[in-house]
């Protein structure tokens, strides 16, 4: 079943249910603030005190960041592109099966778009709700010239409590540390007892979260890096729309284009990123 919905306030969304899982798509910015699995805890975080206001990034789920991921060299351009806050097109959907639901949805150039970001593309997002959710984030060149991106599926997941996770798969892998800015090598999981904000390369392997009560899986295809992060207790009581405790029940880990693995994409070409979350 896909339903679409308004809030009061004219914020549009659509609703997902099959028997397998059930998922709220935001048109403004293909921003997915809700999935679960049939009888399971919902695997994406969502701010309590999120804003669903026109023009607002949504604190939590799954903001797209693209043209650029992080701040772009000229400051008065948003934070992680203009992508997360655009109104987005819906272009279809498709209940495969009862168990399976899939939609696209689409976001082309425009007259703003041109004035932060002087190209003419295409991007469509395909999400599929089933007992894993996938998603799709196609990149298509419609202009004369090769442009560069760095973008991010910015995965917010739901945890027990943040000293009771671990991540692994990212063993021995090299990061940018972002609190330093300096080269580090991982050694075994990654725990949490401070802030953490690093850029993994060379990810080629399934990455697992270790909660108390589950396992969730990520598998990127299209990317090479990702980006674990955690505010910790300081940044996050800065944080717009977050409670200064929401640190404790969330953690971020990225699906990234991202510093060395920026995308250089030719006219008329296209570059996917994918992941897929179980």
């Amino acid at each position: 079943m896909i339903v679409h919905k308004k809030l009061p306030n004219g914020f549009v969304y659509i609703e997902i249910k099959n028997s397998s899982a059930e998922a709220k798509i935001a048109l403004q910015g293909a921003h997915i603030f809700h999935y679960k699995r049939e009888g399971k805890e919902p695997i994406l975080w969502l701010s309590e005190v999120s804003d669903f206001e026109v023009g607002k990034a949504i604190r939590g789920g799954v903001p797209v960041c693209w043209p650029w991921f992080g701040f772009n060299e000229n400051k008065t351009l948003p934070q992680h592109g203009f992508a997360r806050t655009a109104l987005w097109k819906f272009v279809g959907g498709d209940e495969v099966d009862e168990k399976t639901t899939s939609i696209t949805l689409r976001l082309t150039h425009s007259d703003e778009t041109l004035k932060m970001w002087c190209y003419k593309f295409e991007l469509e997002l395909k999400i599929t709700i089933s007992d894993r959710l996938s998603m799709e984030l196609k990149t298509t060149n419609l202009d004369r010239e090769s442009f560069t991106i760095t973008q991010a599926l910015h995965t917010y997941f739901a945890v027990s409590h943040i000293s009771d996770v671990a991540i692994k798969g990212l063993d021995k892998k090299p990061y940018l540390d972002a609190l330093t800015w300096k080269n580090e090598v991982q050694k075994g999981d990654i725990s949490f007892n401070q802030e953490v904000d690093r850029v993994y390369q060379e990810v080629d392997g399934e990455i697992l979260l270790i909660d108390k009560n589950r396992t969730v899986h990520l598998k990127n295809e299209g990317s090479s890096s990702v980006v674990v992060w955690n505010p910790w207790i300081e940044k996050c009581s800065r944080m717009s729309a977050m409670k200064p405790t929401a640190y404790e029940s969330m953690l971020c880990i990225e699906s990234a284009n991202a510093f060395d693995d920026f995308k250089v994409i030719k006219p008329n070409e296209s570059h996917t990123l994918r992941a897929a979350v179980y």
